[in-house]
């Protein structure tokens, strides 16, 4: 139920920032704003969260991690479970970018456009709703040990600063960056609720035999 509720958030959300007058031209004063006091240091942080959480680094990130737990450390249902979380933020971002359509800020109407890009796909974004399943994915891994806490207090750190780059490059109204935490935990929950009812039950159904029984254990 939580998981629709803040599906349902999040398109309420978006038909409001795309159809009530006034909202995208008000929220690109942040970005102007942003733009205007670019220095390097930070400039820098922000294009280096936009590669390292973009698609193309983000999968390999999730295979990386993927395979270390099931080669690794042994852990088959770890690596799926992490996997399939850590990449329901992009399905879920692109499920409500085709949904809402909304226009991608203006570049031409900042001062320093670090990355301009264009097209109906700005709410919510990809890069935050990734950096929010992600959290999610190492917190569930670091569950139950002495990491958890520190897992917890990071992914909300790291959420909080990719939201905030999407702002300084300018790419991303703010009204996205909220939409994009709020589909990657709508995200999260439902896809956990549908894995805790159907993976025991899937899980029963795989062959063990010596070779796998190995592996696994």
């Amino acid at each position: 139920m939580w998981g629709i509720l803040l599906a349902a958030a999040v398109v309420v959300l978006g038909i409001a920032v795309t159809d009530v007058p006034g909202i995208s031209a008000g929220e690109l004063g942040v970005d102007q704003n942003l733009s205007l006091h670019h220095i390097a240091l930070l400039t820098g942080v922000a294009m280096a969260l936009n590669l390292l959480f973009g698609p193309v680094v983000g999968v390999l990130l999730i295979a990386v991690v993927a395979l270390v737990l099931l080669f690794v450390r042994r852990a088959p249902v770890n690596a799926v479970a992490f996997g399939l979380v850590a990449v329901s933020g992009w399905v879920a971002s692109e499920f409500f970018k085709i949904l809402i359509a909304r226009q991608r800020p203006n570049a031409a109407l900042l001062f320093d456009p670090l990355a301009p890009e264009n097209g109906t796909d700005s709410f919510p974004s990809g890069h935050v709703s990734f950096a929010v399943t992600l959290a999610f994915a190492v917190y569930f891994l670091a569950r139950g040990t002495r990491w958890a806490n520190f897992a917890a207090v990071a992914g909300v750190v790291v959420a909080a600063v990719v939201a905030w780059s999407r702002l300084y490059i300018g790419v991303h109204y703010p009204s996205d960056v909220v939409g994009s935490v709020l589909a990657g935990t709508a995200a999260v929950i439902l896809l956990s609720g549908c894995w805790n009812w159907l993976a025991p039950r899937a899980w029963k159904r795989v062959p063990v035999n010596a070779v796998t029984r190995r592996f696994l254990l």
